[in-house]
């Protein structure tokens, strides 16, 4: 039996210890996409409470011939997804706006960041998803595709249109000049047909 499995043996004979030890392996993980998809703090701690009452009432699902990071991810992703729904039903909150307090940029890196950002939390649901999986979790296709649930050719295809539309509103707003160098070889770079 592999450590996650006996860790999850323990859990399912509700062992204090084991919950709380499975709990501290994957909060940082879980929050993370939490945050960067849903872009809120009180969001993203709200949906890590859910993902892991989810996952102790789903344990006896988990096949213990898979690894357990993708399985507790993908219940992630499924909570964003209802948060997500919730939150586009209620009216706009003005914690967004506070994210937009007016300070010079130390150098233009700085503002780019921000752009991109901005840019990124544009993108649809899934787009966001994927591009945040890759791009700030670093996850290769083949995981990603089975946290969200997809095939790889869909996360891919889906990477790339995240990666136009985030070039298209970042040459909008004057950070970019169409047809740059940093532009055509971050798009080369982003061909869907690339294996990993």
């Amino acid at each position: 039996m592999n450590d996650e499995a006996a860790l999850v043996s323990r859990c399912l004979r509700h062992e204090p210890d084991a919950m709380r030890e499975l709990v501290q392996r994957f909060q940082n993980d879980v929050f993370a996409v939490a945050f960067r998809t849903l872009g809120h703090r009180q969001d993203a701690e709200d949906v890590c409470q859910d993902v892991f009452l989810r996952v102790f009432r789903s344990l006896r699902r988990w096949d213990p011939t898979r690894p357990l990071k993708p399985w507790i991810l993908r219940i992630a992703v499924n909570c964003c997804r209802s948060n997500f729904r919730k939150r586009s039903r209620r009216p706009a909150s003005h914690e967004s706006l506070d994210n937009f307090a007016v300070t010079p940029p130390k150098d233009d890196s700085a503002e780019l960041a921000q752009e991109i950002g901005r840019a990124v939390d544009l993108l649809r649901f899934d787009h966001r998803l994927v591009f945040n999986l890759y791009h700030a979790e670093g996850m290769p296709y083949d995981q990603i595709a089975e946290v969200v649930g997809r095939p790889i050719g869909t996360v891919k295809t889906w990477l790339h249109r995240a990666r136009l539309e985030v070039f298209r509103r970042l040459i909008e707003r004057g950070m970019l000049e169409d047809g740059t160098l940093l532009s055509h070889s971050l798009l080369k770079n982003s061909n869907v047909s690339n294996t990993e």
